[in-house]
């Protein structure tokens, strides 16, 4: 986080990385992820000294996912089904498709 954050803003970021995480993201990436979005929200409600056109005048990051979360939802992907069933050791995952993954994880 850049120095000066809010403890909003420091929240939004650990709960963003903290579900990317819980989703099957590494850290790093689960990282990024938290720092573009809680970015993006600064620039949006004028925290931040420089933002970019797209920052201000795209759509907010919380009505995309809210897009994406709706009736159409496909779930996890396979590769975070695997990398499930690969923590709970379950015989034969890499010859599995999402389907047969989601229902040896009981999903």
């Amino acid at each position: 986080m850049p120095s000066g954050s809010s403890p909003k803003r420091e929240r939004q970021y650990e709960h963003i990385k903290e579900s990317a995480e819980d989703r099957g993201e590494s850290t790093g990436r689960a990282k990024e992820i938290a720092s573009r979005t809680v970015n993006k929200e600064r620039a949006r409600s004028g925290e931040s000294k420089t933002a970019s056109r797209t920052s201000t005048q795209d759509m907010s990051s919380g009505k995309r996912g809210g897009q994406r979360s709706g009736k159409g939802s496909q779930g996890p992907t396979r590769d975070q089904l695997y990398e499930e069933a690969k923590k709970r050791g379950i015989e034969g995952r890499s010859n599995m498709n999402k389907g047969q993954l989601q229902r040896a994880l009981g999903k």
